[in-house]
């Protein structure tokens, strides 16, 4: 990749902008005002905002291999927090992809160094899952359907947060599943019935 490429295509953008809304950078410069946090997975072929039709200043967006939500991970949780409790956006979706190489790795016999410990929140939705996953003899389908249900189980993490619980409580936000087809280029709604899971899980992880 020759890099003078990329700030010559800068250049064309910021022209096409002007073009279109001579005030476009002076309106984009004044503050974000963000209705959803996108959190998905670092992969090159998941443009977040690109893939939803939105620009700047519509999302705000978090990305990380196989889109985890872990409550130990401090810039995921920043991320939530700031999000949530500051912008207050309305909308939070944990959206994973088909063909993820991240959930694929993680069912791999392998040493892979750093990325172990990390991979290793995949292996437990497996285990968490693997009567469902075992009984199926397609190995696509068999990941394709690891990466709908981490994407559930990411969701739950979000719902574990006390910045989640408490913006649902107060203005109704809501938590959304959703997976990219990079086959297809659809985005597609797991409708993960949100009130469910944060009914069942309240007994242990209620926040005040």
């Amino acid at each position: 990749m020759n890099l003078d490429k990329v700030f010559e295509n800068n250049e064309k953008w910021i022209k096409d902008k002007l073009t279109t809304d001579p005030n476009y950078f002076e309106e984009l410069g004044k503050g974000q005002n963000p209705e959803l946090l996108f959190i998905g997975c670092s992969d090159s072929r998941v443009t977040a905002e690109e893939l939803m039709g939105l620009g700047p200043g519509d999302v705000f967006v978090h990305r990380n291999i196989a889109n985890m939500v872990s409550g130990i991970d401090l810039n995921a949780m920043s991320v939530v927090e700031y999000a949530v409790t500051h912008l207050k956006v309305n909308h939070v979706v944990v959206c994973g992809h088909y063909g993820c190489g991240g959930v694929k790795a993680a069912m791999q016999s392998a040493d892979l160094g750093v990325l172990n410990g990390w991979l290793r929140n995949i292996r437990d939705v497996y285990r968490m899952h693997h009567d469902e996953l075992n009984a199926i003899e397609n190995e696509d389908k068999k990941y394709d359907r690891l990466v709908e249900l981490n994407v559930q189980e990411q969701c739950v993490n979000l719902i574990k947060t006390a910045a989640v619980q408490k913006a649902y409580r107060d203005r109704g936000l809501k938590v959304h599943g959703w997976v990219f087809d990079v086959h297809t280029g659809k985005l597609i709604d797991l409708k993960l019935d949100f009130e469910k899971y944060l009914t069942d899980i309240m007994e242990i992880y209620h926040l005040d």
